[in-house]
């Protein structure tokens, strides 16, 4: 039996959960979901490290987006921009479970969600605690 995984903070989605859903299955096996992921993440981080909040909204899941909308008042772009997100390099390791995902970066961890549009950020600037959720500067509702 596997150790249990760690669940995000204050989210609708836990990596526990995500494991419960791992038979509904996304497109293509394990490796290519968790590669598709990766890429979503990278893409999200790069997008915000170059200060394209624009593109970088478009990666995140709208749940996401509407409740970084309503939490700052302002649209996507200028609440990402004010956001103290930190800074990720290289992915070093990446689990998917059906339609959700994590993507561990030197700096950052992205919770991912499959849509019909590709993979999305449901939760991103998450810090792991010590036997507890992880803590997450953007998330959903």
């Amino acid at each position: 039996m596997t150790a249990p995984r760690p669940r995000l903070h204050r989210c609708g989605l836990s990596l526990a959960a995500a494991v419960l859903v791992a038979g509904s299955a996304g497109c293509g096996g394990p490796a290519a979901r968790e590669d598709a992921a990766a890429t979503a993440g990278t893409a999200f981080e790069a997008a915000v490290a170059s200060g394209d909040h624009a593109h970088a909204c478009a990666l995140l899941a709208p749940q996401t987006r509407e409740q970084l909308e309503q939490d700052e008042h302002k649209d996507c772009p200028a609440a990402l921009a004010s956001q103290d997100l930190p800074r990720a390099r290289g992915v070093r390791e990446v689990e998917a479970y059906g339609r959700q995902a994590v993507v561990r970066m030197s700096g950052d961890t992205v919770f991912l969600s499959q849509f019909p549009a590709g993979w999305r950020v449901v939760a991103a600037g998450c810090a792991p605690r010590p036997e507890r959720p992880y803590d997450c500067l953007i998330k959903g509702a």
